[in-house]
């Protein structure tokens, strides 16, 4: 199995999406507890969520592999997103449950973690580096946006219930101001849903790695949470009806991105 699907487009955005993945070797799914082959922590459904996108010409690069191989979305170096707070590793060993992804002395060893590294984590990064590099030469600006989901309510993570809506372009340093109040203001046009800029999600190692404004490139975080278009659990069924709502606002967002990079240039 490729590590990833991409899909060159025709605009200045390219949409990436580390979490949909659900492909785990043979060899690995022996060594997970029957909880984590459920694959609860799955970002479901979102590349079917953002189906519009070939029309619209945006680049899209989406994972093939389950984040319990391997997290796309974190330091290649282990270094933890949110200090102090409870961190899931780039190869995680506990569901969001915080209950066990592996059996007992099933945990990846190092050398484990280097060959996952170098077969899942750096041909993903390589595409999405290659795409921005090539975007921002082309255009003279790229935008990406970082398409993610997880469930309303994750204890382990925040308190109570998440917002509808998450952007997050780590405190500002990932993306233009006026690009991310413009996103926010738009979110907030549509008071079926909540959101917020830079709440409990500021963006993942994607989003903070990549976005440098000052070179052209602006990263966004969308994290949806997953009550607002899917059934949260098991057989965790997409809503075709909550979908059919949310997505004009999702379209709009998008939309908005790239008619910003046509001023931003």
């Amino acid at each position: 199995m490729e590590p990833f699907i991409f899909a060159q487009g025709r605009v200045p955005l390219l949409v990436s999406m580390p979490h949909p993945g659900t492909y785990i070797p043979e060899s690995l799914a022996s060594d997970l507890t029957e909880e984590a082959r459920g694959l609860p922590d799955t970002d479901w459904h979102v590349p079917r969520l953002y189906d519009f996108l070939d029309e619209m010409g945006a680049s899209v690069l989406v994972a093939t592999h389950s984040r319990y191989v391997i997290d796309l979305n974190r330091d290649p170096d282990g270094t933890p997103l949110y200090p102090g707070a409870s961190n899931t590793e780039l190869c995680p060993t506990a569901l969001f449950s915080d209950r066990p992804i592996y059996l007992p002395g099933k945990a990846p060893s190092p050398a484990d973690i280097d060959v996952r590294r170098g077969s899942v984590w750096a041909p993903y990064h390589h595409q999405l580096h290659q795409e921005l590099q090539r975007l921002r030469a082309r255009f003279g600006v790229a935008i990406l946006l970082d398409a993610h989901s997880i469930r309303s309510e994750v204890p382990r993570f925040f308190e109570g219930r998440l917002p509808d809506l998450n952007l997050g372009t780590s405190d500002g340093a990932a993306a233009h101001p006026e690009l991310a109040a413009r996103l926010l203001a738009r979110c907030r046009q549509d008071d079926r849903y909540t959101s917020v800029l830079n709440g409990r999600f500021k963006g993942g190692y994607i989003t903070r790695h990549y976005g440098r404004p000052g070179d052209g490139i602006h990263a966004v975080q969308l994290e949806l949470s997953e009550r607002i278009y899917m059934q949260e659990d098991v057989p965790y069924a997409f809503d075709q009806a909550l979908a059919g709502q949310l997505r004009p606002l999702i379209k709009s967002l998008v939309s908005l991105m790239d008619e910003w990079a046509t001023t931003a240039r």
